[in-house]
């Protein structure tokens, strides 16, 4: 999908840093919201080292949304030979938004890469995303993974099919599966975005909301390797409808802003 650009994201680091500050700070920061994955983290962790390893200089940020079966013990393990591995927690859990909210905030790099904690988003495909979003010169916002051969319940594709038609009918946001947790976008952009919970599931139209254009990546899926997926059929899809609700109401408030003109002070 083309949209045409309102404003430019700079990929460039800040002038004002230090040569010895912009050599230390990561151009890709990867954000995985993480609920009760203990059993998971250790082989992401290496994945993504594998993958990004002498190719990018990046970090990691697990957001532990509150969970109560190991999982901070096991990062506290994974990030002592680590040092780009970072670690925030919430007390509770306060759901994937609020926990991609929280990583993002903290993140050094200009470019912020998103996918599960469960091991079904392979990290391969990080490399492909983070070009895409390089190629469009500052004009495309997000590149959004889309699953191919999903390797979920029969019940649980069913669900996303639906939503993901109508959702795509009502706000034409050109996305046919928003709920990939693969994703790759500017940073400024997204903290530029409104914020509430279930964003992560409305990311394409409100980039374009922004202005900016969105890619998509054909990625493929793999099957949960241990525990079980911490989202049920109301947080699928009776909540998913009033946040939709919502997003369209936003598309539709949406005016182009207007450049101002005027006289300097130091004109007169």
């Amino acid at each position: 999908m083309n949209q045409t650009s309102l404003q430019k994201v700079n990929p460039e680091m800040s002038p004002e840093l230090s040569n010895k500050e912009v050599s230390n700070t990561p151009n890709i920061s990867i954000v995985i919201p993480v609920k009760n994955e203990a059993g998971n983290l250790k082989t992401l962790v290496e994945e993504i080292e594998e993958t990004l390893t002498n190719q990018e200089h990046f970090e990691v940020i697990y957001v532990d949304d509150g969970s109560t079966d190991g999982t901070s013990e096991v990062l506290n393990a994974l990030s002592e030979s680590r040092p780009w591995l970072r670690r925030l927690s919430h007390g509770t859990s306060f759901g994937q938004s609020a926990a991609i909210r929280s990583g993002a905030r903290a993140a050094t790099g200009s470019i912020i890469v998103t996918l599960d904690g469960d091991g079904q988003n392979n990290p391969k495909y990080i490399p492909a995303l983070v070009k895409t979003l390089r190629a469009g010169n500052g004009r495309t916002g997000l590149v959004a993974g889309q699953r191919r051969a999903r390797k979920d319940s029969g019940f649980k594709k069913f669900q996303s099919r639906i939503a993901n038609r109508v959702r795509s009918r009502i706000l034409g946001d050109g996305a046919i599966d928003t709920g990939c947790g693969l994703k790759a976008f500017w940073r400024d952009v997204y903290l530029a975005l409104p914020y509430f919970d279930g964003l992560h599931r409305f990311m394409p139209a409100l980039v374009i909301r922004e202005g900016y254009s969105i890619e998509f990546v054909d990625v493929v899926d793999r099957p949960r390797q241990t525990g079980r997926s911490n989202y049920g059929l109301m947080d699928r899809f009776w909540i998913g409808m009033i946040d939709l609700a919502g997003v369209y109401w936003l598309m539709r408030r949406k005016r182009r802003q207007t450049q101002a003109s005027g006289t300097n002070a130091h004109d007169r």
